[in-house]
């Protein structure tokens, strides 16, 4: 994952650096300049003052020899043994030399040597100033990258401030409608620039998702109303039939298969529009669900499923356990995962254990692949060997609630036979 920083550190980091680089830049370039240009000059000074010390001995031997620069010998083949010791195999060309001078004082020089007419002529020039000289202006040259690099970082504290203040001012408002719960306009609290561009654009989209939220509020509301009416009517009318004296032992259960499928229905209703809302509600007046309770009424809805076949299905309640959320909720997460083990279990028992916190539905069915345990819970995605029409969302549904509760829902094999283990953890 790569690492992100704020815009206005990069921005400070940025103008530092550039600043600092320019200035060492152009320090190194100066330093270069300047040695190149001491060395050809001294170079060709020492080297035309020797050779001209040497011409005039020539023409004129009678005279002194005279040099314009200072510290100057001559000697000829057979007096060169006064030379030091360190010259006297010296071949004409100019040499950078450092030895000691008479006080045992470190010196550095240029040595000039000459070697013509069967004389040897050697000029100093004394460069140890230039060394000083050197020293001081690379001194000065890390003082000037030192001062620019502050002042590119100084421009780049004030710059990014300046320039990023329309841009925290944005995040501050857009901070501000979230506390309030609505949005307004931002694009008239900004320049016509590269932000109020953007605070334009975001004022567009806010218009869209408010539209479309509230288009989804309303349809929630109607279909909410529009269902939940005829379930009433279905509800109470089966209620006043299951009253009647006359009423036949076959007939009665046909009503109560009735009014469970309306119960679920209204159960399932309340509970899809929770999560098209991503509302969580407890159970009214503070009370709790309990499991035990909801798994015994979805166990008896249920049981119509098993006609035909040779199964079994047991409620163990190994300890009491409450949870803070409507049983409509818990019903339907139920209702999902107990149908499934009763849908795919041709024979054997099903199994509902209740205790520590937890609910578990254990099956004898053909069981599941434990890499595709995970995948069950994605929309669209049915189990192997499903029949009829079903769609794959039951367990993402389940998967959805969950996750609005806090809860956290599981499917595993079996490890000591066949079948799987479907869990919900409650928080």
């Amino acid at each position: 994952m790569q690492s992100r920083r704020k815009l206005r550190f990069r921005l400070i980091v940025s103008f530092a650096l550039f600043g600092f680089g320019l200035s060492a830049l152009f320090a190194v370039a100066a330093l270069y300049v300047r040695a190149k240009v001491e060395d050809q000059l001294v170079v060709s000074a020492l080297q035309h003052d020797v050779d001209q010390a040497v011409e005039n001995k020539h023409l004129h031997p009678d005279l002194p020899l005279k040099s314009d620069l200072i510290d100057a010998w001559l000697w000829s083949d057979r007096t060169i043994y006064k030379a030091p010791l360190a010259w006297q195999n010296l071949a004409t060309g100019v040499y950078d030399m450092k030895d000691a001078d008479e006080s045992g004082r470190p010196r550095h020089y240029k040595l000039a040597v000459s070697r013509k007419y069967g004389l040897i002529a050697f000029v100093i020039y004394d460069i140890s100033r230039e060394d000083l000289g050197k020293q001081q202006l690379i001194v000065s040259l890390v003082g000037a990258v030192l001062l620019f690099s502050l002042l590119s970082l100084a421009i780049g504290l004030w710059l990014s401030r300046k320039v990023l203040k329309p841009v925290s001012e944005l995040a501050n408002r857009l901070r501000e409608f979230r506390k309030i719960g609505k949005a307004e306009p931002l694009a008239p609290h900004f320049a016509d620039d590269e932000v109020g561009e953007l605070a334009h654009a975001l004022d567009e989209y806010s218009a869209r998702l408010t539209a479309m939220v509230e288009r989804d509020r309303e349809f929630n509301s109607d279909v909410s109303h529009e269902l939940r009416t005829p379930l009433a009517v279905i509800a109470s009318t089966t209620e006043l039939l299951q009253g009647s004296p006359d009423l036949t032992e076959k007939l009665s259960e046909r009503l109560k298969r009735i009014e469970r499928a309306s119960r679920q229905a209204t159960e399932l209703i309340e509970a899809l529009l929770l999560l098209s809302r991503a509302e969580r509600r407890g159970p009214t007046r503070g009370e709790t669900t309990e499991v035990g309770k909801v798994a015994a009424d979805v166990i008896e809805s249920q049981r119509p499923q098993m006609r035909g076949k040779p199964l079994t299905i047991d409620l163990a309640v190994n300890e009491p356990v409450n949870v803070n959320a409507p049983a409509s909720v818990l019903s339907v997460a139920l209702t999902n995962l107990i149908g499934n083990a009763i849908k795919y279990t041709l024979e054997g028992n099903v199994r509902v254990e209740v205790g520590s916190g937890r609910i578990e539905v254990i099956d004898t069915g053909p069981g599941i692949k434990p890499e595709d345990a995970e995948r069950l819970f994605q929309r669209g995605v049915r189990g192997e060997g499903a029949g009829g029409s079903g769609a794959g969302l039951g367990l993402a549904i389940v998967r959805r609630l969950c996750e609005l509760y806090g809860w956290d829902v599981s499917m595993r094999p079996r490890s000591d036979a066949n079948g799987a283990i479907a869990s919900i953890k409650f928080s």
